[in-house]
């Protein structure tokens, strides 16, 4: 009997030891398994892209080009001008009344002193009559005194009030005339007249504006340059304008400068155009170039093709269908190109695209040379 229980026990010590036994090899092989799919392998691809000729992974890059060659160089300033009339002025009466005729066409040329219009002036019409009435009287009364003084008939100052007396009426009719002048509008100078705000019968006073009238010819050409070059812009100074649209430019010439420097920092130009058959008509926005300085035989490159690194310029050139830079020095630089003073010789062939992607001996197949 106790043999038997002793055997039991044994064989419960037994089974434990084999269930703790397959517990543990079980977590041996889950924990290989966990640390074989963390651990680097080798990527095959990889492998098989080193494993490539060399000369598979250099792609070569194709490029524009140009060929150096010495051309005119043309410094100068280029802002965004406006056109403005040579005069312009709001035409208005200077006394108030019923307009009575209007004498101008809409949008036609007028020249100085041409009357445009004119309000009603039959009262004054009346007192010029009455007035001019009695200058012959007054006339034969300063004859007869002036013949009655001659025989001493009469005293000097008789004389004198019948002569005043003729001055005080002239006097006020010249003050008529001027007011019957008030009622007429006439072009203050030479221009096109625009569209009119007013009909016949319309009540016009001294600020209701009748029409505007514009001077196009010549026309003012008036722009703003950088306070820097200020000093460089002078009166009598040529400039070249251009209008959307015109492949031809304009010529003007510089007149005048602003007296100081604005709050932008700018300052103010104008110049003149003739305009002498007025076919371009004021306001319109135009491109001034304004010339600096001409370079002859200069070596200048397109801007694009100057690659700026660690405070230098470079430039890649095309030499036996690689790309090798090269450093320049640089002069003025214009809108679309830089003067390069040196770092380059006449025939050279120099890259102007992809030059972000370039770099020393990278192979380039020329796409487009100039």
């Amino acid at each position: 009997m106790i043999a038997f229980i002793g055997n039991q026990i044994s064989e419960k010590h037994m089974n434990k030891r084999i269930k703790w036994g397959i517990i543990l090899t079980i977590g041996i092989g889950l924990s290989g398994l966990g640390i074989y799919q963390f651990t680097p392998h080798e990527n095959e691809e990889l492998t098989a892209a080193d494993a490539l000729p060399r000369e598979n992974k250099s792609k070569t890059l194709k490029v524009n080009a140009q060929v150096i060659t010495p051309h005119l160089l043309t410094d100068e300033i280029l802002v965004t001008g406006r056109l403005v009339p040579d005069e312009e002025v709001n035409l208005s009466f200077e006394t108030s009344g019923k307009i009575t005729d209007i004498f101008f066409t809409e949008g036609s040329s007028v020249k100085r002193g041409e009357l445009l219009a004119k309000v009603n002036d039959r009262q004054l019409q009346a007192q010029l009559k009455r007035l001019e009435a009695q200058i012959p009287l007054a006339e034969d009364r300063v004859f007869r005194q002036n013949a009655l003084l001659q025989r001493d008939a009469v005293s000097k100052e008789a004389y004198e009030q019948v002569k005043t007396e003729l001055a005080t009426l002239n006097a006020d009719i010249d003050i008529v005339k001027a007011n019957i002048a008030l009622t007429e509008l006439r072009a203050p100078f030479d221009g096109v007249i625009g569209l009119r705000q007013v009909s016949v019968g319309a009540y016009a006073s001294p600020s209701t504006i009748v029409a505007k009238l514009t001077k196009i010819s010549p026309l003012k050409v008036e722009f703003s340059v950088p306070e820097r070059y200020a000093g460089e812009v002078k009166r009598g100074a040529n400039l070249i304008f251009n209008l959307e649209g015109k492949l031809d430019g304009f010529p003007a010439k510089v007149y005048a400068t602003e007296s100081k420097i604005s709050d932008m920092h700018t300052l103010t130009v104008r110049a003149l155009y003739p305009n002498s058959n007025g076919s371009i008509l004021p306001g319109r926005y135009v491109s001034v170039h304004l010339k600096k300085e001409e370079i002859p035989n200069a070596i200048a490159v397109p801007s694009e093709a100057i690659v700026p690194e660690m405070g230098k310029d470079k430039i890649y050139l095309y030499k036996d269908g690689k790309a090798q830079p090269v450093e320049i020095l640089t002069g003025i630089r214009t809108e679309a190109e830089v003067q390069v003073l040196r770092g380059l010789q006449v025939g050279d062939t120099i890259i102007t695209s992809g030059t972000l992607q370039l770099r020393t001996g990278l192979p380039v197949t020329l796409d487009n040379i100039d």
